[in-house]
């Protein structure tokens, strides 16, 4: 995914979604792509290069895997950190890192101007 119009919109696009996931709740770098028509690889690479002003304003915390999982192959200390941010939001989180609570996990839904954030079920 190269520095290009394409990217950067997608871009646009990854941060105001993440902007939105409210506080206790998370959401997969997959619900984002889905709703985006992109692989969740490119939500996961637009994340991982957050700077630091972004990464403080944005809950970047609040996006994990596909399985619920903060994502094995992130920085020790950077998956450190986004335990501890999803923890101070009241979320269970296994040793393991996979998050226990599935009534807190939220999917995009709805029409892309229009979005909003709903519950799975």
């Amino acid at each position: 995914m190269a520095k290009s119009p394409a990217y950067a919109r997608i871009r646009a696009e990854v941060l105001r979604l993440v902007a939105l996931i409210p506080e206790g709740k998370f959401t997969t770098y997959g619900s984002i792509a889905v709703h985006m028509n992109v692989v969740a690889r490119h939500v996961a690479t637009v994340l991982s290069r957050l700077t630091e002003d972004e990464s403080k304003a944005l809950p970047w915390h609040r996006v994990v895997s596909r399985d619920a999982r903060i994502s094995p192959n992130m920085d020790a200390k950077l998956a450190a950190k986004q335990k501890r941010l999803l923890k101070a939001e009241g979320l269970k989180i296994g040793r393991d890192g996979f998050i226990q609570d599935a009534g807190a996990h939220f999917h995009v839904v709805g029409v892309r101007r229009n979005i909003r954030w709903s519950a799975m079920e």
